[in-house]
């Protein structure tokens, strides 16, 4: 009796252990990279979300907000790779960036960026936004574009970018949804409202499973292949398909004859239809000894 309960408890251990185990797994390797369903705030959420300057390349559909700031790697990371994939599934990413406050006395945004913030919300021009993201951080300078320090107008547009981050954040926080950037929010195909701190890739494939959309989408210009091409054959100056016949040469004479004209041709000043002339051999020359060397006698010269 005593051996069976031993036995007993050291399987519940084990048991206990595998299924912690199991369960730390789960968590760490798939639960934990799951969107949350925002329960909470919903109403308040979207209406943020529709009162703040997107901006968007278009495609139509649902829209997907991506919220985040110019340095951020992973934020430009998700749209360079993740972006094409879900306008293939009928999406409209729409992008809301906005320039980080001070922490701590530092500063953490740029005079540049805090300028191209502030038209980014006030011109909500693609094109801009496009200009900016493919140019590195340390080389943008916003020529032509209005500062926004010491602009009372533009310094109050960038602070409502970041207060529509920390009023957003609030409000996820709530929801029981993490925070991070990139920020996605969506909605799945039951209009239920989704949120993700996406900075791990293993998040995105959750939002693609949303939409539907691939995985993998041709690189730009490039489609399925075409018939292939067949090869070029030379044609004559009739334009037919088939090439010249060789021509059939005759024997080649001695060393010394003229050369015949070739069959079915006749003799230059002959009348049409006479038969060619025979070749005649030249008379054969005796060529000219060469000439010998002499020797002359030496002359003296005064």
């Amino acid at each position: 009796m005593r051996r069976f309960l031993i036995w007993s408890a050291l399987a519940v251990v084990i048991g206990l252990a595998l299924a912690g185990g199991g369960y730390w797994a789960y968590w760490n390797f798939y639960a934990r990279f799951q969107p949350v369903t925002i329960t909470r705030n919903q109403a308040e959420i979207q209406r943020l979300l529709d009162e703040a300057s997107w901006v968007s390349g278009g495609g139509g559909g649902e829209p997907l907000y991506i919220i985040g700031y110019r340095d951020s790697a992973s934020t430009q990371r998700y749209e360079r790779e993740e972006t094409e994939k879900l306008r293939a599934g009928g999406v409209e990413a729409r992008v809301v960036v906005f320039a980080r406050p001070e922490r701590e006395g530092q500063v953490q945004s740029t005079p540049a960026e805090r300028a191209t913030v502030a038209e980014l919300w006030l011109s909500r021009d693609w094109s801009l936004y496009q200009r900016w993201t493919a140019t590195p951080s340390r080389n943008w300078t916003a020529a032509g574009i209005p500062a926004a320090d010491g602009n009372l107008a533009r310094s109050a547009v960038v602070e409502a970018s970041r207060q529509f981050v920390t009023r957003l954040n609030a409000l996820l926080r709530d929801a029981g949804a993490p925070t991070g950037y990139p920020l996605v929010i969506w909605r799945d195909r039951d209009g239920f409202m989704k949120a993700c701190a996406c900075a791990d890739s293993r998040s995105w494939a959750f939002i693609r499973d949303d939409f539907s959309a691939p995985d993998v989408v041709a690189p730009a210009g490039m489609g399925e292949p075409g018939p292939a091409i067949p090869p070029t054959v030379p044609t004559p100056g009739d334009g037919t398909p088939e090439s010249l016949p060789y021509p059939t040469l005759g024997p080649i004479p001695p060393a010394g004859e003229a050369i015949p004209p070739l069959p079915g041709t006749a003799r230059p000043g002959a009348a049409p239809g006479t038969a060619p002339a025979r070749p005649t051999t030249p008379p054969r020359t005796t060529p000219a000894a060469p000439p010998q060397a002499t020797q002359q006698e030496d002359t003296t010269f005064f």
